[in-house]
């Protein structure tokens, strides 16, 4: 019978779209942990059998298994080639231990977490993640880092795409709902693992996060001073924006009625009318 070794790109990329977690899709095709993160890492290859059987559980035609789908908001205004692009969102390129990490620290939280654990997702044996990561402090303090990083870049392009202050401001909550949508399980780690971080870590993560709420401030606090917000309370309400955003890995799901593009511009004008603007910028 044929068999596809290049397919695990696809099937974790379509896993995680629909909200399965790694344990969920293992045990609905009757296989361990372990040997459903094998086939993700493609070190086991799937039967036509095996493939129609995962694409069923994943809602998907087998061929979307064959090759990863791009990874770009649905309904964005760019082409999905601008890789560049902050609305284009491509395949990570992290190490499995890494990958492993994600999933088990979403579905176990990290105190619930263990080495060995991510060692059984990743398919490998504990010394073998330890030999890249001295820790899971170590790989929590990674994650953060690489999810910090990419939505900071992905804010300030869109800040430098906007004109006037409120169009910063709107497009800057875009960026940033559309980041905690197509990026959920990393969001959702950044969003609830802070206490769990250590110095000197958690000092430079908590200043990257500062740095991000500044500069969203800073376009409410100029759009109130031009008179296009009227909200007495610029940076109250923006830090709200913020956290409003911050909740969306707790319920947005890639298979629910709204994209996640339309999610994020629903976002964004969400965040005009809170700041009180006139409707002639809200229709905008």
């Amino acid at each position: 019978m044929p068999e596809h070794n290049g397919a695990g790109p696809a099937v974790r990329q379509a896993r995680v779209r629909s909200g399965l977690t790694l344990r969920a899709l293992a045990s609905a095709i009757g296989v361990s942990v372990g040997t459903m993160s094998a086939i993700e890492n493609g070190k086991v290859a799937l039967t036509i059998d095996r493939l129609t059987e995962i694409a069923r559980h994943l809602d998907v035609p087998p061929a979307h298994l064959l090759r990863p789908q791009p990874e770009v908001a649905e309904d964005a205004e760019v082409p999905p080639a601008a890789a560049g692009d902050w609305r284009y969102f491509a395949e990570l390129d992290l190490d499995p231990a890494l990958r492993a990490a994600i999933e088990v620290f979403t579905e176990m939280g990290y105190h619930g977490a263990t080495m060995r654990l991510v060692a059984t997702a990743a398919d490998s044996s504990v010394a073998g993640i330890y030999h890249y990561h001295r820790s899971k402090q170590h790989l929590l303090a990674t994650l953060m880092d690489l999810t910090l990083h990419d939505l900071e870049s992905r804010v300030i392009a869109a800040d430098a795409e906007g004109g006037a202050p409120a169009e910063r401001f709107m497009r800057m909550v875009e960026a940033i709902a559309l980041y905690h949508t197509m990026r959920r399980d990393l969001a959702f780690i950044s969003a609830t693992e802070m206490r769990s971080l250590e110095e000197p870590d958690r000092s430079r993560i908590v200043a990257m996060r500062r740095r991000l709420q500044d500069r969203l401030d800073a376009a409410a606090v100029a759009a109130t001073e031009d008179g296009t917000f009227t909200t007495a309370h610029p940076r109250d309400t923006a830090r709200a924006v913020a956290t409003m955003c911050m909740a969306l890995p707790y319920w947005f799901s890639a298979t629910g009625p709204m994209s996640a593009g339309e999610v994020a511009r629903q976002y964004a004008d969400h965040s005009l009318a809170m700041m009180q603007a006139p409707p002639r910028v809200q229709g905008s």
